[in-house]
């Protein structure tokens, strides 16, 4: 059964986004405040075209249909609010990412230069922080150096949802655009929101902007923070490479971010060149036996004398024995799931594997940079990422749509149903040849048998 906000346009289908007068009858119009902005009084068609879109598939067969659309993101002509009457909030859930100060500033920035909305409301704490009224007001002169800090000014947790609360409190403030930035299970709780309000007919926008240092939220081509994410791993395998390099049978192995989705993993494991082995949740490994990673390892350190591994947080987890699975690598427990410490557990096997067989002596140094990497500013490609993000949320808020996230699709912003967005984490293809060029780059073997790949192409 198709969403109500779906269509077919021509031979494709436009999954389009709620909007306010879809509940709200008569709806007053203002003229777009933008019109009378000096800053953009020299470009030419500024406003996006209401029935501009973007199309999921962007190859496809030519006698094949387009595909899946989206409603392309940009500013109207008209708004369905009074930048007079906005009062805006903004929160943070989930976990930190690089780029989240950022977010916060260009919404606040954004809402008051480019739209004149002068209240502008900082929920601290993540969800609970709606009913335990830990809130800041927020101004451009609060927000403008927040960018050069990694972390979030508002502060974030796990948990703490609670739709009928978080809703009253949206009703009692009289708030009437709400600014979610969160991860997978963030989006699907700001869904919980907006179906809340919409089933009350308040008039309030409900906007999520997607926050994952993993890449794991689907349709989008990337979230907030990847980019520097990637870029930063790179300083930790090259300081595990340079330790490797350094020691006779040297092993660098590092861990990298990444629960169920390898994109960090193997986009610093093709930026770099000096891995020869990355593994991630989505291609299975084993170690013991002829084929498997140890019987690699001992093969790469006889050609070359040293190694670095790379091994996404959430890769191998079905390898560890209940007797092995003490060791977690969560310590905030309020996080989504507990995963359990592969990266350690496999440098533990590593050395008793060459301790026990006495072929040769290794030096293996590990390293985590997980929460260092998580914890510092956006780089300069997230920044201008993140403000054309925020940017363009707030439009589609003044523009009265609703239920939606923002984020890039073939490189263009859209505005995403929450439901799509909810409907599962993106993950690597290992079938895909971004895969095969990875191991192309490393000529590490893929560690599973040939005939379970074709199987899966086939499902897929």
């Amino acid at each position: 059964m198709l969403d109500s906000a779906t269509s077919y346009v021509s031979d494709s289908l436009l999954e389009d986004v709620p909007h306010l007068s879809d509940y709200i009858p008569d709806l007053p119009t203002y003229p777009d405040p933008l019109q009378d902005n000096p800053s953009y009084a020299v470009v030419k068609q500024y406003y996006v075209n209401q029935d501009d879109t973007v199309a999921q598939q962007i190859v496809v067969h030519k006698n094949s249909s387009r595909g899946t659309l989206f409603r392309r993101a940009g500013p109207a002509q008209k708004v369905y609010f009074d930048s007079k009457e906005v009062y805006a909030c903004i929160v943070t859930c989930g976990g930190l990412c690089p780029g989240l100060n950022t977010v916060i500033r260009e919404l606040v920035c954004g809402l008051y230069h480019m739209y004149g909305v002068h209240k502008v409301l900082g929920i601290e704490g993540g969800y609970r922080g709606f009913y335990s009224r830990n809130t800041i007001p927020l101004t451009p002169k609060i927000v403008n150096d927040i960018h050069k800090r990694g972390g979030t000014i508002l502060k974030t947790s796990y948990g703490g949802h609670d739709t009928s609360k978080i809703v009253d409190s949206i009703q009692d403030r009289g708030i009437n655009q709400v600014y979610i930035l969160g991860g997978f299970g963030t989006q699907n709780e700001a869904a919980m929101i907006f179906e809340e309000i919409r089933r009350r007919g308040l008039k309030v926008a409900v906007v999520g902007i997607p926050k994952t240092i993993d890449n794991d939220i689907p349709v989008i081509d990337k979230s907030i923070g990847f980019d520097t994410a990637v870029e930063e791993a790179q300083r930790a395998i090259n300081s595990a490479h340079v330790e490797a390099e350094s020691a006779e049978n040297g092993i660098g192995v590092v861990k990298l971010m990444g629960h169920c989705s390898g994109f960090i993993a193997m986009y610093a494991t093709f930026a770099s060149r000096d891995v020869d082995c990355c593994l991630i949740p989505e291609s299975p490994f084993y170690l013991e036996g002829p084929g498997g990673v140890l019987e690699f390892i001992e093969k790469r350190l006889r050609e070359q004398g040293h190694m670095v591994i790379v091994i996404a947080e959430g890769a191998g987890q079905e390898l560890i024995l209940p007797s092995d699975k003490s060791n977690k690598n969560r310590p905030d427990a309020a996080s989504d799931d507990l995963f359990h410490d592969v990266s350690l557990w496999l440098s533990l096997k590593i050395k008793d594997h060459f301790a026990r067989s006495k072929k040769m002596a290794i030096n293996l140094k590990y390293i985590d940079p997980t929460y260092m990497i998580r914890a510092i500013p956006s780089n300069a490609s997230d920044n201008v990422f993140c403000t054309l993000l925020a940017q363009s949320a707030i439009h589609g808020a003044m523009a009265g749509y609703t239920g939606f996230t923002v984020g890039p699709v073939n490189g263009r912003n859209c505005y995403i149903p929450f439901h799509l967005i909810n409907e599962g984490q993106k993950r690597v293809v290992i079938t895909d040849r971004m895969w095969a060029r990875l191991l192309s780059s490393t000529h590490q073997p893929s560690f599973v048998n040939p005939l379970h790949i074709t199987e899966e192409a086939k499902a897929e």
